[in-house]
């Protein structure tokens, strides 16, 4: 088994070296590109050197751990213009889900989160802490869904949506590319591109450029 290079050195980092534990992975250490955290420890892991250094550990797997969709794209992005880094996906032993789930590569899941049947996860998605996904659902990439989501059956999330804590969505709905529901939003018609959502009901309130 390889030992992992966990991505970022901000909180959720902290997080994903102690769920990496949980899955009985050994973390190498951690890259980052704020210089003034190298040689710290986060989490018991060391922080190695900047993101591009990844080269120097390519007998490793990869696992980035940085919440925000876009921020996460950018970080593969520059990873993958410099060679082909074996990235890894780590799910909790306390998650369930069916036969009928599958996910990509680089997708964290989270203690305490339930998938129930063909629910179909792109590459470097997060779901956090105790996550709740209905049947027939499919994420794009690069989605990110924070701790205590409830996702009904049949949704779509496009590549690089946001869901903010303890938001609840609709059956059938479609979050499109780039979207965000708020936290606690409760989502019961459908976002399209770029655009927050927030609130009970969800309303939208700007669209990001």
């Amino acid at each position: 088994m390889k030992d992992l290079i966990v991505i970022g050195g901000g909180g959720f980092a902290k997080e994903v070296i102690w769920l990496a534990n949980e899955c009985n992975k050994v973390v190498r250490g951690v890259l980052d590109d704020a210089v003034e955290t190298h040689g710290t420890i986060i989490q018991g892991s060391i922080v190695l050197g900047k993101v591009d250094d990844w080269v120097k550990y390519s007998d490793c797997e990869f696992i980035v751990a940085i919440g925000s969709p876009r921020v996460r794209k950018l970080v593969v992005d520059k990873m993958h213009a410099l060679g082909s880094p074996d990235f890894t996906s780590l799910v909790h032993p306390s998650v369930l889900y069916s036969n009928t789930v599958t996910y990509g590569k680089g997708s964290i899941i989270c203690a305490g989160s339930i998938l129930t049947a063909d629910v179909n996860l792109g590459g470097h998605n997060i779901l956090n802490l105790n996550v709740t996904v209905g049947h027939e659902c499919s994420f794009g990439d690069f989605v990110t869904v924070a701790p205590m989501v409830a996702v009904s059956g049949n949704v779509v999330l496009r590549d690089k949506v946001e869901i903010g804590t303890g938001a609840v969505i609709r059956q059938g709905l479609t979050l499109s590319s780039g979207s965000m529901l708020g936290m606690g939003g409760v989502l019961t018609k459908n976002i399209p591109e770029n655009t927050i959502f927030a609130g009970n009901p969800a309303r939208k309130l700007k669209e990001i450029s």
